[in-house]
């Protein structure tokens, strides 16, 4: 399957358009509302540059944070970005593999990452996530999701200044609702899409407390 994130030149286009991606802001900020203040331990799937991290990090200072990502280009954006934070440790790993053995975890997030994983993939991480989360722990995904027709992803990729032909072929979208109903069927409780502009979508779930 095509993925082109092994590739500095894709990864470096990224990193200089995120900031232009729109109402990507209000998805992120949905976010740092619903991750408690009060937690320990966060795992960043696909950190990139660590852009999430650093924003949950301005609330939570003292969190400990492990960073993953497989892009030798993000690897070292994200290390440069906290070289000076002794709490957050720095990760290589291919999401297409099982998850190591990192712990366990008050948080898992994850922003635009885990829509290159094949669906099959998807799901299984999902259930690698809810059992590497501590009771009561929270799974956020800022994901880009499918559109229910392909007119609405013709308008997306317009707002964003792509045409299809420059859609990206490492992307393999799977819409909302079959993400939720994995999620409640894992195990999740109180799942909701929390947030959503066109293909933005912040998928949330909570681990039981025991």
């Amino acid at each position: 399957m095509t993925n082109l994130w092994t590739s500095a030149e894709h990864a470096l286009g990224y990193l200089t358009q995120a900031d232009q991606i729109p109402h990507r802001t209000e998805g992120e900020a949905v976010l740092l509302e619903e991750v408690p203040k009060t937690v320990k331990r966060i795992l960043d799937l696909g950190t990139g540059d660590g852009r999430l991290l650093g924003l949950l990090k301005i609330e939570r200072p003292s969190v400990e944070c492990i960073a993953v990502d497989f892009s030798p280009t993000m690897l070292e954006a994200v290390k440069t970005r906290f070289k000076n934070d002794s709490k957050v440790e720095v990760v290589a790993h291919d999401l297409d593999e099982a998850l190591p053995d990192l712990g366990t975890f008050d948080a898992v997030v994850s922003s635009f990452a885990i829509h290159h994983l094949s669906h099959n993939r998807k799901r299984s991480l999902y259930v690698e996530i809810f059992n590497l989360l501590r009771s009561g722990g929270i799974f956020c995904n800022l994901e880009h999701v499918a559109s229910p027709t392909p007119r609405l992803h013709e308008k997306f990729l317009k707002a964003i200044g792509r045409t299809l032909q420059e859609d990206d072929p490492s992307n393999k979208l799977l819409d909302v609702e079959t993400q939720l109903k994995w999620l409640r069927n894992i195990g999740f409780h109180d799942v909701d899409c929390y947030w959503k502009w066109l293909e933005l979508a912040l998928l949330i779930g909570l681990k039981p407390k025991c």
